[in-house]
């Protein structure tokens, strides 16, 4: 089991006593609004099933860790990566907050943990993370983790009937802060 630890958060390994964490964000159509709409029940279970199975870097699979304030142990959100290119060395990075957890740098924080130990864990020469154009909360998050705005992928992908704009952001692992 991963855990890592900030001067605030503990980051971990999904469990099965997570169910109702991500069943309530992946259903909460505000804090989708910028990603998919809520999916139903069924193909969300299909998908924590799918998140708990064992994990490797090279596998292409996202790696889902929960965020928990390290004081008292509450649910903030979820994070994680996956391996989008291994002979290139690219990883995507996510995250997903709460509501209670949106505002206080939880973001930020738990983000850049997870950055420095898949730098170390598998030598990733670049992170990668896709935002929409209008999610400015998420494009600070990736921009005080020294992510660099690389470019705009117009009407990238499609939400209900509006065609989004997405930001393409990129950081060097030899660029992050220490």
């Amino acid at each position: 089991m991963l855990e890592l630890y900030t001067d605030r958060l503990k980051v971990r390994s999904l469990n099965r006593d997570d169910w109702s964490d991500f069943l309530s964000i992946h259903q909460d159509p505000v804090i989708n609004q910028f990603v998919r709409r809520p999916e139903d029940i069924e193909t969300l279970q299909q998908k924590f099933e799918h998140r708990l199975a064992p994990w490797t870097y090279s596998s292409g699979e996202w790696l889902t860790l929960v965020i928990e304030e390290l004081e008292t142990g509450r649910f903030i959100g979820f994070t994680g990566l996956y391996c989008k290119n291994f002979e290139f060395g690219h990883a995507e990075v996510g995250y997903m907050l709460a509501t209670q957890g949106q505002g206080k740098g939880y973001a930020t924080e738990s983000l850049k943990a997870v950055i420095d130990w898949a730098a170390h864990s598998f030598e990733v020469h670049k992170f990668i993370a896709l935002c929409a154009k209008a999610n400015v909360a998420s494009a600070r998050v990736l921009e005080r983790n020294g992510f660099q705005l690389e470019g705009i992928l117009r009407d990238n992908y499609k939400l209900d009937n509006t065609w989004i704009d997405d930001c393409s952001y990129g950081l060097l692992s030899e660029e992050r802060a220490g």
